[in-house]
């Protein structure tokens, strides 16, 4: 069992950031590949990012490659999502997710992530 909670989420203007933090509970959670992904309104949820349980592999949806950037820390069961010259687009509320089967992947697919948080809602205004 893991258990989910996002943070950091809110208003900025556009070229501004924000750290948005998934903090997790429950002993999968370093087992677990943590994923983030969004919805905006009308839309459906997306992949954003990835980081497999070990850490050393990641993966980025194209629409924020060179932006965000994905990291964990496992001794404070915490995953982060750093999020720099933020656009109107991508305004959306941002989910964390953990995929607990034993394979050390990133699946870009929501399929796979059994344990979800409730969202951080993440604006940007033009």
């Amino acid at each position: 069992q893991v258990q989910l909670v996002e943070s950091g989420g809110g208003l900025v203007q556009a070229g501004g950031s924000l750290r948005l933090s998934c903090a997790a509970s429950g002993r999968a959670f370093s087992t677990s590949a943590i994923g983030w992904f969004r919805q905006a309104p009308g839309k459906e949820r997306e992949f954003v990012a990835g980081v497999s349980r070990s850490g050393g592999r990641i993966n980025y949806a194209d629409s924020v490659k060179g932006r965000f950037t994905i990291s964990r820390d496992n001794r404070e069961n915490t995953v982060y999502l750093q999020m720099n010259s933020l656009k109107p687009e991508d305004t959306a509320v941002y989910y964390c997710a953990a995929d607990s089967r034993i394979s050390d992947v990133v699946v870009t697919s929501m399929g796979p992530y059994d344990y979800w948080g409730q969202g951080t809602q993440v604006t940007v205004s033009s």
